[in-house]
Protein backbone atom coordinates (compact mmCIF):
# COMPACT_ATOMS: atom_id res chain seq x y z
CA UNK A 1 0.00 0.00 0.00
CA UNK A 2 1.19 3.50 -0.82
CA UNK A 3 1.86 5.51 2.33
CA UNK A 4 0.11 8.79 3.04
CA UNK A 5 2.50 11.64 2.38
CA UNK A 6 4.17 10.01 -0.65
CA UNK A 7 5.13 12.71 -3.17
CA UNK A 8 5.12 12.12 -6.92
CA UNK A 9 6.61 14.77 -9.22
CA UNK A 10 6.22 15.02 -12.98
CA UNK A 11 8.81 17.33 -14.59
CA UNK A 12 6.93 17.57 -17.90
CA UNK A 13 3.45 18.46 -16.67
CA UNK A 14 4.45 20.55 -13.66
CA UNK A 15 2.45 18.27 -11.34
CA UNK A 16 3.42 17.62 -7.75
CA UNK A 17 1.14 15.01 -6.23
CA UNK A 18 0.95 14.18 -2.54
CA UNK A 19 -1.00 11.10 -1.50
CA UNK A 20 -3.30 12.19 1.34
CA UNK A 21 -5.31 9.03 1.95
CA UNK A 22 -4.35 5.74 0.34
CA UNK A 23 -7.15 3.65 -1.08
CA UNK A 24 -6.90 0.84 1.47
CA UNK A 25 -7.99 3.16 4.29
CA UNK A 26 -11.73 3.60 4.17
CA UNK A 27 -14.07 3.50 1.20
CA UNK A 28 -11.74 2.49 -1.63
CA UNK A 29 -11.18 6.03 -2.86
CA UNK A 30 -7.76 7.57 -3.32
CA UNK A 31 -7.36 11.10 -2.00
CA UNK A 32 -4.45 13.16 -3.23
CA UNK A 33 -3.40 16.77 -3.45
CA UNK A 34 -2.31 18.18 -6.78
CA UNK A 35 -0.03 21.19 -6.92
CA UNK A 36 0.26 22.43 -10.47
CA UNK A 37 2.92 24.97 -11.45
CA UNK A 38 2.01 28.05 -13.50
CA UNK A 39 1.42 26.90 -17.08
CA UNK A 40 1.31 23.25 -15.92
CA UNK A 41 -1.21 20.94 -17.49
CA UNK A 42 -2.20 17.32 -17.70
CA UNK A 43 -0.34 15.98 -20.77
CA UNK A 44 -3.46 15.03 -22.73
CA UNK A 45 -7.23 14.99 -22.62
CA UNK A 46 -8.24 11.63 -21.18
CA UNK A 47 -11.05 9.69 -19.55
CA UNK A 48 -11.24 7.33 -16.60
CA UNK A 49 -13.46 4.46 -17.81
CA UNK A 50 -14.48 3.25 -14.32
CA UNK A 51 -13.62 6.12 -12.00
CA UNK A 52 -15.18 9.34 -10.86
CA UNK A 53 -12.70 12.14 -10.27
CA UNK A 54 -13.57 15.04 -7.99
CA UNK A 55 -11.46 18.23 -8.00
CA UNK A 56 -11.78 20.80 -5.18
CA UNK A 57 -9.62 23.89 -5.62
CA UNK A 58 -7.79 24.86 -2.42
CA UNK A 59 -5.90 27.87 -3.80
CA UNK A 60 -5.29 29.44 -7.20
CA UNK A 61 -7.32 28.76 -10.31
CA UNK A 62 -7.78 25.55 -12.28
CA UNK A 63 -9.04 25.55 -15.85
CA UNK A 64 -10.86 22.32 -16.69
CA UNK A 65 -12.53 20.95 -19.73
CA UNK A 66 -15.13 18.35 -18.77
CA UNK A 67 -16.77 16.90 -21.86
CA UNK A 68 -17.75 19.99 -23.86
CA UNK A 69 -17.98 22.20 -20.78
CA UNK A 70 -15.19 24.61 -19.87
CA UNK A 71 -14.80 25.58 -16.23
CA UNK A 72 -12.54 28.05 -14.44
CA UNK A 73 -12.59 26.91 -10.82
CA UNK A 74 -11.31 28.95 -7.88
CA UNK A 75 -10.85 28.31 -4.16
CA UNK A 76 -13.75 26.32 -2.72
CA UNK A 77 -15.10 25.26 -6.13
CA UNK A 78 -15.62 21.54 -6.75
CA UNK A 79 -15.84 19.95 -10.20
CA UNK A 80 -16.94 16.32 -10.54
CA UNK A 81 -15.91 14.30 -13.57
CA UNK A 82 -18.14 11.23 -14.04
CA UNK A 83 -16.62 7.93 -15.21
CA UNK A 84 -15.93 7.84 -18.96
CA UNK A 85 -16.00 11.63 -19.37
CA UNK A 86 -13.20 13.15 -21.43
CA UNK A 87 -11.46 15.87 -19.46
CA UNK A 88 -8.27 17.87 -19.10
CA UNK A 89 -6.98 20.52 -16.73
CA UNK A 90 -4.37 23.27 -16.60
CA UNK A 91 -3.14 26.10 -14.43
CA UNK A 92 -3.80 29.41 -16.22
CA UNK A 93 -2.62 31.57 -13.32
CA UNK A 94 0.66 33.21 -12.40
CA UNK A 95 1.10 31.10 -9.24
CA UNK A 96 0.74 27.45 -8.31
CA UNK A 97 -2.74 26.00 -7.94
CA UNK A 98 -3.50 23.49 -5.18
CA UNK A 99 -6.32 21.02 -5.67
CA UNK A 100 -7.72 18.22 -3.51
CA UNK A 101 -8.51 15.29 -5.80
CA UNK A 102 -10.55 12.18 -5.05
CA UNK A 103 -10.44 9.19 -7.43
CA UNK A 104 -13.16 6.66 -6.76
CA UNK A 105 -12.79 3.74 -6.89
CA UNK A 106 -9.02 3.98 -6.58
CA UNK A 107 -8.22 0.89 -8.68
CA UNK A 108 -4.47 1.21 -9.50
CA UNK A 109 -4.44 5.01 -9.72
CA UNK A 110 -1.40 5.44 -7.46
CA UNK A 111 0.57 3.05 -9.68
CA UNK A 112 -0.59 4.97 -12.74
CA UNK A 113 0.56 8.28 -11.23
CA UNK A 114 3.98 6.94 -10.21
CA UNK A 115 4.54 5.18 -13.54
CA UNK A 116 3.49 8.25 -15.56
CA UNK A 117 5.91 10.40 -13.53
CA UNK A 118 8.75 7.89 -14.03
CA UNK A 119 8.08 7.86 -17.77
CA UNK A 120 8.06 11.67 -17.80
CA UNK A 121 11.38 11.82 -15.92
CA UNK A 122 12.95 9.44 -18.44
CA UNK A 123 11.49 11.37 -21.38
CA UNK A 124 12.68 14.67 -19.89
CA UNK A 125 16.21 13.33 -19.22
CA UNK A 126 16.46 12.04 -22.80
CA UNK A 127 15.05 15.33 -24.20
CA UNK A 128 12.47 13.38 -26.20
CA UNK A 129 9.27 15.12 -27.29
CA UNK A 130 7.24 11.93 -26.71
CA UNK A 131 7.57 8.82 -24.55
CA UNK A 132 8.93 5.63 -26.08
CA UNK A 133 6.14 4.07 -28.16
CA UNK A 134 6.59 0.66 -26.51
CA UNK A 135 6.33 2.26 -23.05
CA UNK A 136 3.18 4.11 -24.05
CA UNK A 137 1.54 0.96 -25.42
CA UNK A 138 2.39 -1.00 -22.26
CA UNK A 139 1.18 1.87 -20.04
CA UNK A 140 -2.18 2.11 -21.85
CA UNK A 141 -2.59 -1.65 -21.62
CA UNK A 142 -1.61 -1.91 -17.93
CA UNK A 143 -3.88 0.94 -16.88
CA UNK A 144 -6.83 0.38 -19.23
CA UNK A 145 -9.28 0.43 -16.27
CA UNK A 146 -7.85 3.72 -15.01
CA UNK A 147 -7.26 5.77 -18.17
CA UNK A 148 -8.29 5.90 -21.80
CA UNK A 149 -6.95 8.02 -24.64
CA UNK A 150 -10.22 8.86 -26.39
CA UNK A 151 -8.67 10.81 -29.26
CA UNK A 152 -6.57 7.93 -30.50
CA UNK A 153 -8.19 6.46 -33.62
CA UNK A 154 -10.31 3.39 -32.89
CA UNK A 155 -8.01 1.22 -35.02
CA UNK A 156 -5.03 2.24 -32.83
CA UNK A 157 -6.97 1.64 -29.59
CA UNK A 158 -7.93 -1.81 -30.88
CA UNK A 159 -4.30 -2.94 -31.27
CA UNK A 160 -2.98 -1.68 -27.90
CA UNK A 161 -3.60 -5.03 -26.14
CA UNK A 162 -2.14 -7.22 -28.91
CA UNK A 163 0.89 -4.92 -29.27
CA UNK A 164 1.48 -5.00 -25.49
CA UNK A 165 1.33 -8.82 -25.48
CA UNK A 166 3.74 -8.96 -28.44
CA UNK A 167 6.16 -6.55 -26.72
CA UNK A 168 6.12 -8.69 -23.58
CA UNK A 169 6.63 -11.94 -25.53
CA UNK A 170 9.62 -10.41 -27.34
CA UNK A 171 11.15 -9.02 -24.15
CA UNK A 172 10.71 -5.41 -25.22
CA UNK A 173 9.02 -4.54 -21.93
CA UNK A 174 12.16 -4.50 -19.74
CA UNK A 175 12.71 -0.70 -19.84
CA UNK A 176 9.04 -0.08 -19.06
CA UNK A 177 9.02 -2.69 -16.29
CA UNK A 178 11.90 -0.83 -14.60
CA UNK A 179 9.91 2.42 -14.88
CA UNK A 180 6.77 0.78 -13.53
CA UNK A 181 8.71 -0.36 -10.48
CA UNK A 182 10.36 3.02 -9.99
CA UNK A 183 8.96 4.93 -7.08
CA UNK A 184 8.82 8.71 -7.09
CA UNK A 185 12.32 9.04 -5.65
CA UNK A 186 14.14 6.64 -7.99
Amino acid sequence: MTPAGQVIENPLSGERITIRRPAASGDGALEWELELAPGGRVPSAHAHPEQEECFTVLSGQLRLRVGRRRVLAGPGDTVVVPPGTVHSFANPGPGAVRVAVRSSPALSMTDLLTTAAAMARQQHAAARPLPRLTDLVLFLDDFRREVAAPYLPAAVRAVIGPLARLARRRGLDAPYTRLRGAGPDR
